[in-house]
């Protein structure tokens, strides 16, 4: 491999390029922005290298789909959106969010973390290894979305209609972080969600507030049926909520008790003290990575502008979402959150829920995992940073653990790299790092 790091870091500004051209697409999905050129320019990334490239419509944004075809071998698939957040609050941004720009070590671009610095490491990972060694040893493929930002929404109908592009022995996932000491982080699951909308209605329009003394107001009624779903111990209250979760087995908590979370830098970062219930330790990555959670996301009502406006509001809205893990199914929470409002009189408050996803999970001990486990070593000459969960979501479990596919991810970004916020950013040396990591995957997976 020595000869594809060699290459790898003798083109390293070529690589750094590719990455640039790509984040300084505005490729925001949920505004939908920049969508054609993104997804055409991964589109001719892939070509370049020789892959079989398709752009495939849904009803949505564009799946970009790759094949490198080596013979009957095994196959790797790559997971990827190239779709971004939006960059508000543009004011928070110490450069052009979509310059690109590189200070030192760090490239600081809207994307550079979630997710185009991992799809570009892999892109660029098939070309040095194509240019050392002329073919790939196995068959990958390249799965690229354009709605990960905003649920996945057409991401099911892609996978119904298109079966056998989704086969794989295994999928690389889409991100993950690189420790300052360069151990890598091998995500082998991720969190499942549900999110919902709820809605309470009073009057048929906005009133003087005068008429808070004789008309119920479903602001308030909303904040008392809030009020029943957590507890101030962080339980959830709806019944049968946890039903479905399941025990942590001993090989599992031996990984957790392994793994390394940066609590104080952590808790310095957002400026906080402590962490819910004073919790630290093992039992703080327990309840991130193994327990589900119900959050308020927003709430809104009334008049929130400036001044003051003695209103009575007509509608109150909250939105929810509800981090899941094996075997919760979202929508059973949706008929036993109904259960519960229904049971504490509160019938007339309706919920619109969006289509959630079960969590999914992959046993660290799976051969061909493990092959990524040592590649990860070898690459940095350090045992990797396991990650059972990732305590965000995805639609992982209906791309892969529905099939049986088991998936691991990794990527480039480092602790602070900021998705999803102002300044989010990357170090360059990750990225060729992280180069190296895929090239490194397809020699061991070999």
């Amino acid at each position: 491999m020595e000869l594809v790091y060699r290459y790898i870091e003798e083109h390293q500004d070529m690589y750094v390029k590719w990455l640039q051209d790509l984040c300084q697409i505005p490729s925001v999905s949920t505004q939908n922005r920049g969508i054609q050129e993104a997804s055409q320019m991964v589109a001719d990334f892939l070509k370049q290298q020789g892959g079989c490239t398709e752009i495939i419509a849904t009803t949505g944004h564009p799946v970009v789909y790759g094949h490198f075809f080596s013979g009957d071998k095994k196959t790797i698939s790559f997971y990827n959106h190239y779709d971004v957040q939006p960059e508000d609050p543009i004011e928070s941004w110490h450069c052009d969010p979509f310059a690109a720009e590189i200070h030192g070590d760090v490239l600081t671009a809207r994307g550079s973390a979630d997710n185009k610095g991992a799809l570009m490491a892999r892109i660029c990972a098939i070309h040095a290894y194509q240019q050392v060694y002329g073919e790939l040893p196995i068959n990958v493929k390249f799965i690229v979305e354009g709605e990960e930002e905003k649920g996945s929404l057409n991401l099911p109908d892609f996978i119904e209609k298109h079966p056998d592009k989704v086969q794989a022995d295994l999928c690389i996932w889409e991100n993950g972080i690189i420790y300052s000491d360069k151990s890598i982080e091998l995500k082998m699951g991720t969190k499942g969600i549900l999110y919902i909308e709820l809605a309470a209605k009073g009057a048929n329009s906005d009133m003087h507030s005068l008429n808070a003394a004789i008309v119920e107001n479903p602001a308030w009624r909303l904040v008392w049926a809030l009020s029943t779903l957590k507890d101030q111990e962080e339980k959830v209250l709806i019944d049968k909520f946890y039903d479905r979760v399941l025990l942590i087995s001993d090989d599992e908590r031996k990984i957790l008790e392994s793994m390394d979370y940066p609590e104080e830098e952590t808790l310095q970062r957002y400026g906080l003290n402590q962490f819910l219930l004073n919790l630290t330790g093992t039992p703080l990555k327990e309840k991130l990575i193994f327990q589900p959670t119900c959050n308020i996301c927003g709430i809104y009502s009334g008049y929130s502008g400036e001044g003051s406006k003695t209103v009575l509001p007509s509608e109150a809205r909250a939105k929810l979402d509800f981090r899941l893990v094996p075997d919760q199914d979202p929508e059973e929470i949706v008929q036993l959150l109904r259960e519960h409002l229904d049971r504490h009189g509160f019938e007339d408050i309706e919920i619109f829920a969006r289509k959630g996803t079960r969590a999914a999970k992959t046993d660290p001990g799976h051969p061909l995992v493990v092959k990524v486990m040592q590649a990860a070593e070898k690459v940095s000459g350090k045992p990797p940073q396991k990650v059972l969960m990732n305590p965000g979501s995805g639609p992982m479990y209906r791309l892969c653990q529905q099939f049986g596919i088991p998936t691991v991810g990794f990527g480039v970004g480092n602790s602070d790299s900021r998705k999803h916020a102002p300044n989010e950013n990357i170090y360059v040396s990750d990225y060729i790092y992280g180069i190296k990591m895929v090239a490194a995957v397809i020699r061991e997976f070999a």
